[in-house]
């Protein structure tokens, strides 16, 4: 027979254990979506080089936690190991290029089926509005320095949350990972991002007011569309930039 005691104690290290693995997963979350942030912001260059010391300064999180997330950065494509130099961020070239836009291609074709199925008009609606508010601003003389970051948020905004209506987990964590591919890709046409905000927008709201008239086969063909002129815009800034990327 078991002493009260002795019973009574396992619950609570169970519950202590269950504790500290929650906390450990909730610090290794946190590293990657720092990770993350750091690709959205631009902080992070493709083909750059850091140190796990770096990364734990960028991220400001345990070095414990940075090196749980490196296998997993690597599994994804995002970091290589090079020996003797350190942690190479993923370099952007043909092969990236036409592999992320076309798992992109993928992933929103049946995102867009499934949405033109469950979005409500109100939904529609007011996705509408914030694009027109977002080109309205794009539209004026006078520079707004927040444009581009407010115009992100609403563009990848869309997209993200057409893939999460699916409802499929593992779909959303592919899309994900992609996305952060697209951006490094993106950084690089740096030279492009003044002129992207305005064809984008408006390629956006001709979907979206597709999907308001209720033609779904007609908002598929426009962001079919989108995603490919986004590509020739990428690869247009990169040729004006002189970043012809190789392979």
């Amino acid at each position: 027979m078991n002493h009260p005691a002795t019973a009574s104690a396992a619950p609570r290290k169970a519950a202590a254990s269950a504790s500290t693995d929650g906390a450990h997963l909730n610090q290794r979350s946190r590293a990657y979506q720092g990770f993350r942030q750091q690709i959205i912001d631009a902080r992070i260059r493709p083909g750059q080089f850091v140190s796990q010391r770096e990364l734990v300064e960028l991220l400001q999180m345990p070095l414990g936690a940075v090196r749980e997330l490196i296998p997993r950065l690597e599994a994804a494509g995002l970091i290589k190991t090079v020996p003797q130099r350190g942690l190479q961020i993923a370099s952007v070239d043909m092969k990236l290029i036409r592999n992320a836009w076309q798992v992109r291609a993928m992933v929103e074709r049946e995102a867009v089926v499934n949405f033109a199925r469950v979005a409500s008009q109100d939904t529609i609606q007011r996705l509408i509005d914030q694009h027109e508010a977002i080109l309205t601003r794009a539209m004026k003389p006078l520079p707004d320095d927040d444009l581009e970051r407010d115009a992100q948020a609403v563009d990848w905004g869309l997209h993200d949350l057409m893939v999460d209506a699916i409802g499929n987990e593992i779909l959303t964590e592919i899309y994900r990972v992609n996305s952060l591919h697209v951006r490094l890709i993106r950084y690089d046409a740096d030279s492009m991002r003044p002129v992207q905000v305005v064809p984008a927008m408006r390629e956006h709201l001709e979907f979206l007011r597709a999907l308001a008239d209720g033609d779904g086969e007609g908002a598929l063909a426009r962001m079919m569309a989108h995603i490919e002129q986004s590509k020739h815009r990428v690869l247009g800034g990169m040729l004006r930039a002189g970043q012809v990327p190789a392979g």
